[in-house]
């Protein structure tokens, strides 16, 4: 894993603007601690920090190929888990290898296939090639945007990174936000709208897409998304099925020269995925490492919920226990969980999940001690209906989105005078959404309604866990890789029907049935508990004193933002006047508090200009 950075001016000569690419490279330091590089040319500046994590002398980055009198550079940020059957291909099509790193063959696959490599790949990615006998730069990101990549045009100059802080750190980019930003902020936030950065004119690469860059100008495509196909499998097939394809799935991300370890929190998706990876550790006579985490004295305080329903900690042990692993217990403290509010501001560039980020922040760190590489076990509750509002017909059919039903409740925090329109931009973002959804003839008003809610989750909810989980990780120099994030999962799972997908009347029921002979039945048949947040008073107090010294401070920038009696009240009742959830299942008063002391800490600590 690593990260990347580029400035692309077809009109002028960058040479003598090298200062600025070293300075975009220099903000990916902690996604790539192990290397630096860079390319130069008059139209073309690359930057390259590596992570190693394969092929330490053959993978080094920005990496070039001469084929054919023609010379072709990368930057890449990924890993590609078919390496070696495009290996295999590319050598049938009379390629050479000096190096057994995906970066050596994703560059090459470009300069058989061009753009069309993307069909071919199986991964997550965010890279860029230069083809310098056609003048142009090609770049594109995974299908389910598991590795990011921004970027901005200002005038003839094209600048792209891996965070958006790189692009910040060029001399043309300034930290602005104007009134459809902060709209987006407080209407859809934490999450945000697929192509958008919240910064005015920054914009993200939306998942599924690649862009190219010419003497011509800028040109995006999407080239990939779920397809509607006939599905003739019964539910025994389709568990066999599915089996084998999870399967195929984990032990395909199980490669690495570094050490590598999973996450396990005693629910279905990690020790599924931990007992494929610990089957095959077993195989090489090795020992896998996992990991959960808690909070100090959560066991005291610990609030069953419909999001919630049991603690994790005893069926994380338990599941190591089955599955043969060395089990870690990472427990948090409640003031290291409320000062990373702030260091994973700074990791996200934008607030996020107030403390559901910290403390995946602080859990990172600790894994990191020992590991290069981790496995987690997101994506599987959006493919395969793990939440409320796949089996709670009150919620099945909210013409909303499901995770973020109380907008007014939102509106309610915020300056009345700024009159933003936080109703209308959620509904046209909702909307615009649903237009994009493939549809089959003849579906029932179920399917139809599980086939939106499906694209609304991997294009938004999914995306916004995802975003959460790489700058989290990759902060701390971690690789996380996701296999539930396989674009093939993902195609199978979107034509399952929706009484085979929840067999049984279950969350997750297929996947359930397919993973059983793997675990225990009372781990198979838990009943979905999300990752874990603290319910100590202790923190409550923590981010409640936190926002009323930003109330109190009359230099606050977050003041002119919201409504300062209804915030304090909110204090005030330590988060129980505020009932309902801010965004998902866990962002509740408390987080609400937490994350208002994250925008007013992102406000200053990147200079934020608003322009509203």
């Amino acid at each position: 894993m690593c990260g990347i950075a580029g400035i692309i001016d077809f009109q002028n000569d960058l040479r003598e603007g090298k200062s600025a690419i070293e300075a975009m490279t220099d903000t990916l330091k902690l996604r790539g601690p192990d290397g630096v590089g860079y390319y130069e040319d008059r139209h073309v500046l690359f930057g390259h920090r590596r992570l190693i994590v394969v092929d330490p002398q053959g993978g080094q980055q920005p990496m070039a190929k001469r084929v054919g009198g023609h010379e072709y550079v990368i930057v890449y940020n990924g890993e590609l888990y078919n390496t070696e059957e495009l290996r295999a291909q590319l050598k049938e099509h009379g390629f050479d290898f000096d190096s057994y790193s995906d970066t050596e063959v994703l560059l090459s696959a470009y300069i058989c296939w061009g753009a069309a490599c993307v069909h071919r790949l199986n991964g997550i990615f965010a890279f860029a090639v230069y083809d310098l006998s056609r003048h142009e730069v090609f770049l594109a990101r995974d299908p389910l945007g598991v590795k990011p990549l921004f970027y901005a045009l200002r005038g003839h100059t094209f600048v792209f990174g891996s965070e958006i802080k790189t692009l910040l750190a060029h001399p043309l980019i300034d930290p602005v936000v104007d009134r459809q930003g902060l709209t987006e902020l407080f209407a859809l936030g934490p999450a945000t709208p697929p192509g958008s950065a919240i910064y005015k004119d920054v914009k993200e690469l939306p998942a599924a897409h690649c862009l190219t860059v010419s003497e011509n100008g800028v040109t995006l495509s999407e080239y990939w998304k779920p397809e509607v196909t006939d599905f003739d499998e019964d539910a025994d097939t389709a568990a066999e099925h599915l089996r084998a394809l999870f399967d195929d799935c984990v032990r395909r991300e199980l490669f690495a020269d570094v050490p590598l370890c999973s996450f396990l929190s005693g629910g279905l998706d990690s020790s599924a995925i931990a007992a494929v990876a610990a089957d095959e550790f077993k195989q090489h006579g090795r020992v896998l490492d996992t990991y959960s985490i808690d909070y100090v004295d959560n066991d005291k305080y610990f609030k069953v919920s419909l999001f919630q329903p049991t603690s994790d900690e005893q069926w994380a042990r338990k599941a190591a226990g089955c599955i043969g692993s060395r089990h870690h217990s990472i427990v948090l403290g409640h003031a290291e969980l409320a000062s990373a509010l702030r260091d994973s501001v700074t990791a996200r560039d934008l607030p996020g999940m107030a403390d559901i980020d910290s403390s995946l922040y602080l859990f990172c760190r600790e894994i990191r001690k020992d590991n290069v590489v981790a496995l987690t076990g997101e994506c599987a509750d959006e493919l395969f209906g793990g939440y409320p509002w796949y089996t709670h017909p009150e919620m099945i059919y909210l013409d909303t989105f499901p995770w973020s039903r109380f907008v007014s409740d939102r509106s309610s925090v915020l300056n009345k005078g700024l009159g933003l329109d936080i109703d209308g931009c959620v509904r046209e973002n909702y909307l615009g959404t649903l237009r994009q959804v493939p549809h089959a003839e003849h579906e029932s008003r179920l399917e139809h309604r599980m086939r939106e809610l499906f694209y609304l989750n991997i294009r938004w909810f999914m995306a916004n866990l995802l975003t959460r989980k790489d700058r989290m990780s990759m902060s701390n120099s971690l690789e996380v890789r996701v296999p539930f994030a396989d674009y093939r999962l993902v195609e199978y799972a979107f034509n399952l029907p929706p009484e085979i997908k929840l067999l049984e009347g279950r969350e997750k029921g297929l996947l359930r049935k397919a993973v059983s002979s793997l675990l225990p039945d009372d781990i198979v048949w838990r009943k979905k508990s999300p990752y874990p947040k603290t319910h100590n008073p202790v923190y409550t107090d923590i981010v409640c004193k936190m926002m009323n010294d930003v109330l109190a401070d009359p230099s606050s920038p977050i003041l002119e933002i919201i409504d300062r009696e209804k915030v304090k009240e909110i204090v005030d009742s330590r988060g129980e006047s505020y009932k309902t959830p801010w965004y998902g299942q866990l962002m509740t008063g408390p987080q609400l508090i937490a994350y208002l002391v994250q925008v007013d800490f992102w406000l200053r600590r990147y200079n934020v200009q608003l322009e509203i």
